[in-house]
């Protein structure tokens, strides 16, 4: 299903984008507060929500972070991993070659 086209305008409209890169860091600063008194991880989901926002709508973020995943590989694992992106999940078990041929049973 295709979005409406207005959408599509608002969502692109340097308002829009300024408005989700000021609500992301809001909630970057605010996960510690909401994290501490929360049972659970809910801190953390909510850090990871507004990284997402800034790193979606700042180029000097995305740079920053892209070039902090190079030096640190380890970190770049986790947040794939975290993210569960298919283009750099690993398999879980290697290939194991050809198969045999099937058993001929008569």
């Amino acid at each position: 299903m295709k979005r409406p086209a207005f959408l599509d305008v608002l969502i692109r409209s340097e308002p829009f984008r300024v408005f989700q890169l000021m609500l992301g860091a809001f909630l970057m600063l605010v996960a510690p507060i909401i994290g501490i008194p929360t049972p659970g991880p809910l801190g953390i989901f909510v850090f990871a929500f507004g990284l997402a926002l800034v790193l979606r709508n700042s180029a000097w973020a995305r740079r920053r972070y892209v070039r902090y995943t190079r030096r640190y590989p380890r970190v770049q694992k986790a947040v794939n991993f975290g993210l569960r992106r298919k283009s750099k999940r690993k398999p879980a078990t290697p290939p194991l070659g050809p198969l045999p041929p099937p058993l001929d049973r008569r």
